[in-house]
């Protein structure tokens, strides 16, 4: 199952993360990006929402200085680009790979793309690991740790349900039961021309 290789890789990128558990920590994908295509990608996807994970928390201090807020601002920013991009990339490997498969007459569009599921997949692998870390925290009290560990539970069950909705589009895709249409996002924030703030500068 493809779910299986997505979920290793998102577990490996947050235990390596946290190795030394720091956003300015240098990035190092393992896999060729050539020969390992889809590798490649789902690690730099998952390090990016790692990375941004922890600049949300960051971000949150409520005694942070204001410079530091907003240069982190445009860190989130890029980070939101990049993620969107990778996203992007995943669906062209996904479409690249199946452009041959005979889509049947009767064939369904879905509501997200695969890469769009696996990023919320990759999303859920680091709300499992900082739950969990939640429920072993020594300096909670017993109420905290029991908790999240319902809330644990909870997101144990839909990391299942959404590996097996992924994979069950994968198959649908091969068989041609269903058929991939994928949208640019075309964000507009970032754009020089269509930001109509960044267009006055």
């Amino acid at each position: 199952m493809f779910t299986n290789k997505a979920n290793k890789i998102f577990q490996d990128v947050i235990n390596t993360y946290h190795i030394l558990n720091t956003v300015e920590q240098p990035f190092e994908n393992p896999y060729d990006k050539n020969a390992q295509r889809i590798e490649h990608l789902l690690y730099r996807k998952c390090w990016i929402d790692t990375v941004q994970w922890h600049y949300e928390d960051i971000i949150r201090d409520p005694n942070i200085d204001p410079v530091a807020a907003l240069q982190l601002k445009r860190k989130i920013d890029a980070s939101n680009q990049d993620r969107t991009d990778m996203v992007e990339y995943i669906d062209s490997y996904f479409l690249e790979k199946y452009k041959n498969v005979e889509v049947k007459k009767n064939a369904k569009i879905n509501t997200e793309s695969p890469a769009w599921g696996i990023d919320r997949l990759s999303i859920l692998a680091l709300k499992v690991f900082h739950m969990e870390e939640e429920t072993i925290r020594e300096n909670a009290t017993k109420e905290h740790r029991l908790k999240c560990k319902e809330k644990l539970d909870v997101l144990l069950d839909q990391r299942i349900d959404l590996s097996k909705a992924i994979d069950q589009l994968l198959e649908d895709i091969v068989s041609g039961d269903k058929y991939m249409k994928v949208y640019k996002q075309m964000k507009m924030y970032n754009d020089d021309e269509l930001n109509p703030v960044l267009r006055k500068k």
